[in-house]
This record gives structure tokens, C-alpha cells and sequence, in this order.
């Protein structure tokens, strides 16, 4: 493992056009640096980008250098090419991608694969390994294929034949790695398919770079940085390699240092800071060495990450992102490319309807005993379906609902009002055929926005969401808390009445908070809540026992206590916890 830290790896990527003006003197100082702040355990040195190659003395140097300073030092490629003689130039190629039709591109990049593994024993792809190229050969080449059919082909034979097998023709000890990057909903419109790929490649890598949401164009909640670690581990088991995080577009300290910490939480095996140019008298990477020691030692106490699964198959997208956004609510999700059929409890998005036969396992799943929460986006496709093999009577309208209020059913009953605008789909149900546990609407219109129906011995929940799926970050605590209870009693027997805060939980019963910087950037009191008998709540960082006292609640038209216990959390920090019984 690390040389500086138990739980990780500190590593940092050098791209081509950083090495290419790097001096001996240079590399000394900033390496030095580096060391200072973060630790320095591995470096990929990069052998090509766009216009750029490396010749192998500027590599070997630079490569001699940091392991005479104990550094393990692999190789990197980014595919992507400037036109060149002999190839088809002027084609419309996104970030200048290869055309992996082009008979001089593909040969270009065998000649980079062999060379790449010749002088290092490990060679990561950078995430510019897919394909958007529409040239004519490209378009006669798919033929009557869609796009996603051609590109998931074409990249499996350029992975077998241009990249992997060359490679392990020049090395036969060289470890291929591919680095899928942060946009998973969109990877099988662009040739990155996983699911095909873990037969060629030895590992992965995946990007948990979220930058400042409010100001990218991808909008990625930063509880990506988390969740994207846990989907790929769970799609490659134990050969998720690490998280890969950069300093572009974060306008804080906080926001740069919080992708380290949540891919930290996820437990990658390495954390790649991207790049070595960018770390430089850069004061975020100050402020890191401060950080990241701690995280080390809090991650020595936690056992394996869990939370409520959340089936998103392979070469799916729709509700993108919701997951995460559900985790910035507190609910602790683990993403899984696989129907998790022995789940107690499991969540679903309208991703699952990827699956063709998601309706058929979910209603074997809930006849057996489990509880199944799906959203409405989910519903749109699939509830004809679950109405003709009368799993729910319940339907879509087509209507919306305008909600500035929100009611708790049941013996928990109360009124939310005066809230912030949210525009839900209207959920039609049939009276006592199913229950809503929590209402929303305006004046004297309402409708449910969370409602439950049984079936067999489980129970199916659906969930509406909002219109604009960033919206549910405006629903008021009392409401999102009806839905943590569902879920998450009896999985993780905790949940927290909060919001932009997650809630990170473990299979040794370690929890960790951490409340994010950003909008009301203040301490706030955080209630956590367990149905576990209890005698206090432990901070496993100071010592202190935080006294508990009891709570009545109403679940399933049964009273039940709940056990709870108040506690503060503050913007940019991290705090571990036990239940103490």
C-alpha cells in the first residue's frame, strides 16, 4: 500500500505537454513540493497527447528521477490526435478524438500501445477513449447498425487489437488499465461499455471530478464523487484502481478538497490528483496536506461502504443523477450495475427500465418479501406493466402538480407550508388500495408524492420526483424524512434529518457525516435517528458520548420508538460515529 498513508495511494498524472518542458532541475523542485503537501506514491507519466509524444529518454529521466525517490512510476496514453500526414484530416472529431476507422489512426495508435508498454509495467488510458467521429467511412461502416451498436463493436476491437493486445505483445507483465470518466449515463453512446471491457482490461479507474456544479455544463452533484467509486467497484470487483480529481472549475478551497474526501470515503484504492502542472504553489494543494492525513486515519476505523442499493444497469440513462442527489439528502445509496434480488430494500430509477425484464424481477422480488422504491420516472415506463400483473392500481395522469405545501399521513400527520415552489407529476391512486404516506400540492388541491401499496409479502413504494430533479433538494426535511424512514429503517438503522449533507455508513456500523460549503454555509443541528436500542451516540473521533433520548413514530399503522440524538455539523467538516448499545 502507501508509503505515506494505510487506506490509499497518493498519485499524480504528468501529461505530455507538462513533461515535455521538464527539466532535471525542474522535476526536483516541484517534486519536493508535492511531496511536502500530499506525499508522493505513484506517478502515470504520459507517452502521448494530441500532437505530443514523449521520446523515451525525456521519460526514462524523469522516470530514473522519482524512483530514485522510492516513487512506483507507470505509464498513461490519451487518445486523442492532431491530423497528420497519411490520415483522413479535416473530420469533425469532438476534443480530437481518434477515428478508430481511419487505417492510419488505428495504426498510430498500436505504434503508441507497444511503445507505451515496452518502458513502463502498468499503462492507464486517460478518458478521452471513446469514440463521436460521423465521417463518411464511420457512417458506412455502421451500415444499418445504430450508433451505440457500432461503437460498442468498434471499441471492443480496437480494446482487443490496437490497444490491449499490442500492448501485452510488447510486455507480456504489463497491466492495462481504463479509466472511464464521470458521465456515466452517457458511456454506450460513446463505445465505453464496461460491461463488455472487464474481460480485456486488468483494472479500472474512474473520474470523481465534480468541480462546482451550480457553474459546469454537466451539473454533477458532488455526491458523484462518491457514488461513481461504488458502481465501478461493484461492476469490477476488486479491480477499481482509484478516483481521479482535478482543480478546474473549483472557485473554492472546500470544493476542490471535497472530491478527495468523498472518493476517500468510497474507499478507492488510489486517489489521483490530476495535474502535476496544476498542483504547483497551488494553496488548494496546502490546504489538502492539512486534510488528507486526517481522512487516513478516519478511514482506519470504518469497515466496507453500504447503503441502500440502486439498480442502474449498464448502457442506461434516464433520472440522471438522482441517486446522488438523493445522497446531498443524506440517504446513503450504493449504485449496483445488477438486479440485487436479496436486497431488504432497493431503489429504482427510470435507468432500471434498461432492463427488459426489470418488471418480471421486481414483482418476484416484492412477492417475496422485499421492499422496492421506484420513482416516477420508472413508473412512466414500466406501469402498465405493473398494473396488468396487478402489482399496483395506481397511474401517471399526465398532469402536474404545483406544490408549495406538503402533508405527513398516518398518526405522524402535519402540515408543511410555505415552502418553495416544486412542480411534481400527479400520482393518481385508488382510495384504501394503497396508502400515501406523504401529500403535496396547493390551496385545496394535493396529491401524493410518496405512496405505498403491498404485494405478496412486500411492499412497493413509488416516489414522485420533481420535474426538475435538482429540485428535490427544495422539499422540506419533515417530507424527505418520510422517505428515509422507508428506506433506510431496517437496512442501516439510521437515517439523519438534514440536508445538504450526506450521510456515508459502513458494514461495521461506522457512520460519517459531512456537510458540504455551500448555500446556507453555517453550523446546523443535525438530528440521527436509529430503531436500534441504544444507550448513546459515540463521536469516534473525540471520545464523547452524545446522550440519547426516546421518539415515538408511526410506520405501517404500527406505533414503534425510535431512539435519537442531536448533534452539529459545521461546512467542511467530517465527523465518525457509533451507536452505542
Amino acid at each position: 500500500m502507501s508509503a505515506h498513508f494505510k487506506n490509499f495511494t497518493t498519485v499524480v498524472y504528468i501529461p505530455a505537454w507538462i513533461q515535455r518542458d521538464l527539466t532535471r532541475e525542474k522535476l526536483e523542485k516541484d517534486y519536493d513540493f508535492i511531496e511536502k503537501y500530499i506525499g508522493l506514491d505513484k506517478v502515470y507519466l504520459e507517452t502521448h497527447r494530441g500532437g505530443i509524444d514523449i521520446e523515451e529518454e525525456k521519460l526514462l529521466m524523469i522516470k530514473d528521477f522519482l524512483q530514485s525517490r522510492g516513487v512506483t512510476v507507470s505509464g498513461g496514453i490519451t487518445t486523442t490526435i492532431d491530423d497528420f500526414e497519411g490520415a483522413e484530416n479535416g473530420k469533425r472529431r469532438l476534443f480530437n478524438t481518434f477515428c478508430y476507422t481511419d487505417p492510419a489512426m488505428r495504426e498510430k495508435l498500436r505504434q503508441i500501445s507497444e511503445y507505451t508498454a515496452r518502458i513502463f509495467d502498468e499503462v492507464i488510458l486517460d478518458d478521452f477513449y471513446f469514440t463521436n467521429c460521423t465521417c463518411e467511412r464511420c457512417i458506412k461502416e455502421k451500415g444499418s447498425r445504430s450508433w451505440e451498436q457500432f461503437r460498442h463493436g468498434l471499441m471492443m476491437d480496437v480494446s482487443k487489437n490496437l490497444v490491449v493486445g499490442p500492448a501485452k505483445a510488447a510486455n507480456p507483465n504489463v497491466k492495462m488499465v481504463i479509466k472511464y470518466p464521470n458521465w456515466r449515463e452517457s458511456f454506450h453512446f460513446t463505445g465505453y461499455v464496461p460491461e463488455s471491457q472487464g474481460d480485456i482490461f486488468n483494472a479500472t479507474y474512474i473520474g470523481t471530478e465534480t468541480r462546482s456544479p451550480m457553474y459546469t455544463d454537466q451539473h454533477l452533484p458532488e455526491y458523484l464523487s462518491y457514488s461513481l467509486v461504488r458502481f465501478m467497484e461493484n461492476a469490477w470487483p476488486g479491480r477499481c484502481g482509484g478516483g481521479w480529481f482535478d482543480t478546474y472549475q473549483c472557485y473554492s478551497t472546500d470544493r476542490y478538497q471535497e472530491q478527495m474526501y468523498l472518493t476517500a470515503f468510497a474507499k478507492a484504492k488510489e486517489l489521483m490528483f490530476f495535474q502535476w502542472g496544476d498542483l504547483i504553489d497551488n494553496p488548494y494543494v496546502c490546504a489538502m496536506g492539512l486534510q488528507i492525513g486526517k481522512i487516513d486515519k478516519m478511514m482506519d476505523k470504518t469497515g466496507k461502504p453500504c447503503g441502500i442499493p440502486v439498480y442502474i444497469p449498464h448502457a442506461s440513462s434516464g433520472e440522471n443523477h438522482l441517486e446522488m442527489r438523493l445522497g446531498m439528502l443524506g440517504l446513503p445509496v450504493e449504485p449496483v450495475p445488477y438486479f440485487p434480488a436479496t436486497a431488504e430494500k432497493l431503489l429504482l430509477t427510470e435507468s432500471a427500465l434498461a432492463d427488459k425484464s426489470i418488471v418480471d424481477s421486481l414483482a418476484a422480488y416484492v412477492e417475496r418479501g422485499g421492499d422496492a422504491v421506484i420513482t416516477t420516472g420508472f413508473f412512466k415506463g414500466a406501469g402498465e406493466e405493473l398494473r396488468r400483473n396487478g402489482i399496483t392500481e395506481a397511474s401517471l395522469s399526465g398532469g402536474f402538480v404545483n406544490a408549495s405545501r406538503y402533508q405527513v399521513t398516518g398518526d405522524q400527520a402535519g402540515n408543511i407550508n410555505e415552502c418553495a415552489a416544486v412542480v411534481f407529476p400527479e400520482l393518481v391512486h385508488g382510495n384504501n388500495a394503497s396508502w400515501s404516506l406523504l401529500n403535496a400540492g396547493d390551496g385545496d388541491e394535493h396529491s401524493s408524492i410518496f405512496l405505498r401499496s403491498a404485494y405478496g409479502k412486500g411492499r412497493l413504494y413509488i416516489m414522485a420526483v420533481p420535474e426538475h430533479g435538482s429540485d428535490i433538494c427544495k422539499m422540506p426535511e419533515a417530507a424527505v424524512d418520510v422517505l428515509k424512514r422507508a428506506l433506510l429503517s431496517g437496512v442501516n438503522d439510521t437515517y439523519i434529518s438534514g440536508k445538504g449533507i450526506s450521510m456515508f455508513t459502513y458494514d461495521d456500523g461506522s457512520i460519517i457525516l459531512y456537510r458540504y460549503v455551500k448555500n446556507d454555509a453555517c453550523p446546523m443541528s443535525v438530528r440521527m435517528h436509529t430503531s436500534k436500542k441504544v444507550k448513546a451516540l459515540k463521536d469516534a473521533g473525540s471520545g464523547r458520548e452524545i446522550p440519547v433520548h426516546e421518539v415515538m413514530v408511526f410506520e405501517d399503522f404500527e406505533r414503534r420508538v425510535e431512539y435519537v440524538a442531536d448533534v452539529i455539523t459545521r461546512p467542511g467538516e467530517f465527523n465518525m460515529y457509533r451507536w452505542e448499545e
